[in-house]
């Protein structure tokens, strides 16, 4: 499962010294639009202009304003990948498929409710956004792998991730259900679909 993992997990871009220093600024600059005025205020052109850069080298670096809440979302992401990979069970590796699906989510779910306005923008900038993320292909393979025992595990993949879009849980978080039933509803989709007595993990 791992070497399956490695071949998709997102690592940091290697870059020649120059476009990194712009790469840090912009990330930087996009970081303190965020703080200082939430998604509103975070666009390509205010990004360019706190950083210093022209717009072309936003769109060059990130491709659109989706690209860059994407990667301000990176290292956060890239942090429970590796946890997925080389933590402890039952997020890491050793325990049964069903422990490892629930933490899981359960993880996801606390960076979605740190980070929602980002994680909703990232996944809804542009059309199908939220499926040319990176981390997605990870946590899609991740699950499929954990779904292995199950009819057409690369489907019922998609369908679990569909539990924690970030649109559909600022909607029912809009409506007054709470994170608490959110994480209660998502892990009884969990025991449903991927089964109270699933195989251990490979």
């Amino acid at each position: 499962m791992n070497d399956e993992l490695l071949q998709v997990l997102r690592r940091p871009p290697q870059e020649r010294a120059d476009a990194a220093r712009n790469r840090t600024r912009l990330l930087e600059a996009a970081a303190r639009l965020f703080a200082e005025g939430g998604v509103e205020a975070l666009t390509v052109d205010a990004a360019a202009r706190a950083a210093g850069v022209g717009k072309g080298t936003v769109f060059r670096r990130f491709g659109d304003k989706s690209g860059l809440v994407a990667a301000l979302l990176d290292q956060r992401e890239r942090e429970l990948q590796e946890a997925i990979i080389f933590g402890e069970p039952p997020l890491g590796p050793g325990a049964p498929a069903r422990e490892r699906a629930l933490a899981f989510f359960d993880a996801y779910l606390g960076y979605l409710a740190d980070h929602l306005d980002l994680v909703r923008l990232s996944e809804t900038a542009a059309p199908g956004a939220r499926f040319r993320i990176g981390a997605y292909a990870f946590w899609h393979r991740h699950l499929a792998i954990l779904c292995a025992h199950r009819p057409d595990p690369d489907h019922l993949a998609h369908l679990l991730l569909g539990t924690v879009a970030a649109d559909l849980n600022a909607e029912l978080l809009r409506q007054g259900l709470g994170w608490d039933r959110i994480r209660a509803g998502v892990a009884s989709t969990v025991d449903a679909l991927v089964g109270p007595s699933s195989p251990e993990a490979p």
